[in-house]
């Protein structure tokens, strides 16, 4: 049976409390996963988890940005192991790799660039941000556990623009997990969002219509923020070609601050039919 919502931010949240140890030539953390049902691990899953071991490796320093490589499914039966190696920790930036492993391999790869706060001149040039839709625009975008809204249905049967601008709001949370929950949702919907032009095929249709599989996935991070408050997720596709997608989005408050940008290649094979 399906997990409930509040039982899915739960499960999300014991995801996120990583145990570490000092293992001598770097630090290593252990995590469990969530209770999906899927067959394999979901990356945003791994995405969040990757920001919690930098985060947690380097304390002192806010996550700048986020790039994972992903080396195979990961076995959501078995605990993940994140291996941190510090290539740099210096006053004002830190530069770390994470590996996470399980025990047939490499299952994801991550570079992390960290930044100590500082002030400087802020400017941002991007497109006005619209009213918060109405409840009544609610939509539900499993495994996402917490509100999210959205104008346009990003399953739609017919051909329409390869954009889908969607509306999250999470539970109250500690302010350091707004980074990690916000690299998790940011995996979720651009292959979706590439799929759009093509009609009568949509993301419930992997597996038979197309296969598809992230293969890399960028997070930058811009400005604090809380993931407590509105966000939208603003993201388009620009091109499918060679058996892959591609799709880019921004994260903006409510009041058009850009504070997070993303970016994600993946797998996206079309069956003959489909094609």
């Amino acid at each position: 049976m399906p997990l409930a919502v509040s039982e899915l931010w739960d499960d999300l949240l014991d995801c996120l409390d990583l145990r570490g140890h000092d293992e001598g030539a770097g630090l290593v953390y252990e995590a469990g996963n969530q209770r999906l049902g899927y067959h394999r691990l979901f990356g945003g899953q791994l995405l969040a988890q990757f920001v919690r071991a930098a985060h947690l490796s380097c304390p002192d320093k806010g996550i700048k940005s986020l790039h994972a490589l992903f080396a195979r499914a990961g076995r959501p039966e078995e605990p993940v192991r994140y291996e941190v190696e510090r290539h740099h920790d210096g006053g004002s930036f830190a530069a770390l790799t994470v590996v996470a492993r399980q025990s047939k391999g490499v299952v994801a790869i991550a570079s992390v660039s960290l930044h100590a706060a500082e002030d400087g001149p802020a400017h941002q040039v991007v497109a006005e941000v619209p009213a918060l839709p109405g409840p009544e625009h609610r939509t539900d975008l499993h495994p996402i556990p917490w509100e999210t809204r959205s104008l346009a249905d990003l399953d739609t049967p017919g051909s329409e623009p390869p954009e889908f601008d969607v509306w999250m709001r999470a539970p109250s949370s500690e302010p350091e997990l707004a980074p990690a929950l916000t690299a998790y949702a940011t995996d979720l919907t651009l292959i979706g969002t590439a799929l759009r032009p093509v009609a009568g095929v949509t993301q419930h249709d992997s597996g038979k219509a197309f296969t598809s599989a992230v293969t890399s996935h960028t997070v930058w991070f811009h400005r604090p923020f809380v993931a407590d408050e509105w966000l939208l997720l603003r993201q388009h596709s620009p091109i499918v070609a060679h058996g892959r997608c591609f799709g880019r989005g921004d994260v903006l408050t409510e009041r058009g601050s850009l504070v997070a940008s993303y970016a994600q290649e993946a797998l996206l094979r079309f069956t003959q039919e489909a094609a």
